[in-house]
C-alpha cells in the first residue's frame, strides 16, 4: 500500500467514526436519513460545481446506472445502520458492521474481481471471524441479551451492505472512471429523492432534528461524504481487498466512544474482539 493510500484511509477512518458518533447521539429513522442526504446536497453543491466546471468529467451510460445503483445500496446501508444504533449499542453495532464489511469484501474481491490475497491475508480473515464470534457469543452474558441480539443482527446486515457497496463502487471508480465526488453526490440525490415522501409525512420530526441537533447534522453533512470520498479516491489506485480492511481502524475509535460517552456494557470483551479484528485487518493489508 502506498503512503498516499494509507494517509487517505487513515483520515477517512477517524472522520467516519466521528459522524457515526453524531448519528448515535441523534437517534435515527427516515427523517434523519433524509436530512443526512439533504445536508450532503447543500454542503457539497459548490465543490461539485467547481469540480465539474474545472475538469468537465464525462460519465458513460453504464456509469449512470452504477451511480443510481450506489445510491440505492447506500440508502439501505444508512437505514440499517441507524436501526442498529436504535436497537443496540454503538460499541457493538459499529465494530460488527465494520469488521464484517471487509471480511465479505475480501471474499467478494476473490470471487468477483479475481484478486488473490496471500496466506497472511487469509489468516487475517480468520482473525476477523474470531473477533466477530467473540462479540456475538458474548450476548448470553449481557444484562439485556435481546438488545444484544438485535444489535448483532443489524450490525451483520450493515456489514453485508458495506461489502456490497464497496465492491460496486470499486468498479464504478476504477473501471468506469466515475469521479469519486460525483459518485458520492449521486448517493445524496437518490437518498433525498426516494425518502422525500416519507420525510414529508414526518416533517415534524425533521423540524425537531433541525431544531435540537444542528451541530450534529452539520458534522454528519461534512464528514459523512468526506470520509467516503477519501476511500473512493484510494480505491482508484489501490486493490479493494487492501482498502476495505485497512479503513476499519475506526473500529477502536467507535468502541471507545460507545464505552466512554454512552456508558455501554461489555467494554473489555468488545475491545478484545476489536483488537482481533484490527489484527486481522492489518494482516490482510500486509498480505
Amino acid at each position: 500500500m502506498s503512503l498516499l493510500a494509507f494517509g487517505l484511509i487513515l483520515a477517512a477512518a477517524f472522520i467516519h467514526a466521528g459522524w457515526n458518533l453524531a448519528t448515535k447521539r441523534i437517534g435515527g429513522g427516515v427523517p434523519l436519513a433524509w436530512l443526512m442526504s439533504a445536508a450532503n446536497l447543500v454542503i457539497y453543491a459548490l465543490p461539485l460545481t467547481w469540480y465539474c466546471l474545472t475538469y468537465r468529467p464525462t460519465v458513460s451510460p453504464l456509469g449512470w446506472v452504477f451511480m443510481a445503483g450506489t445510491g440505492l445500496i447506500h440508502l439501505w446501508y444508512g437505514l440499517a445502520l441507524q436501526r442498529g444504533y436504535r436497537e443496540g449499542d454503538l460499541s457493538l453495532v459499529y465494530p460488527l458492521a465494520r469488521g464484517t464489511g471487509p471480511l465479505l469484501t475480501v471474499v467478494g474481491a476473490i470471487a468477483l474481481l479475481g484478486e488473490r490475497p496471500s496466506w497472511l491475508g487469509l489468516g487475517g480473515v480468520g482473525l476477523i471471524v474470531a473477533g466477530i464470534l467473540l462479540i456475538t457469543l458474548g450476548a448470553r452474558h449481557s444484562a439485556d441479551p435481546a438488545r444484544v441480539r438485535r444489535g448483532c443482527y443489524y450490525g451483520l446486515l450493515t456489514g453485508a451492505l458495506i461489502a456490497t457497496y464497496t465492491l460496486w463502487d470499486k468498479h464504478a471508480v476504477s473501471v468506469l472512471l466515475v469521479p469519486p465526488l460525483v459518485l458520492d453526490y449521486a448517493n445524496a440525490v437518490v437518498g433525498v429523492t426516494l425518502l422525500a415522501p416519507a420525510a414529508w409525512r414526518q416533517r415534524d420530526e425533521v423540524r425537531r432534528h433541525l431544531r435540537e441537533h444542528p451541530r450534529e447534522l452539520a458534522v454528519i453533512g461534512v464528514c459523512r461524504p468526506l470520509s467516503y470520498i477519501l476511500i473512493l479516491s484510494a480505491l482508484t489506485f489501490t486493490p479493494v481487498s487492501v482498502v476495505a480492511p485497512a479503513r476499519e481502524i475506526s473500529i477502536l475509535v467507535g468502541v471507545f466512544f460507545g464505552a466512554r460517552l454512552f456508558a455501554e456494557e461489555g467494554l473489555g470483551r468488545r475491545l478484545v474482539a476489536s483488537l482481533f479484528m484490527l489484527a486481522g485487518i492489518a494482516a490482510i493489508a500486509a498480505g
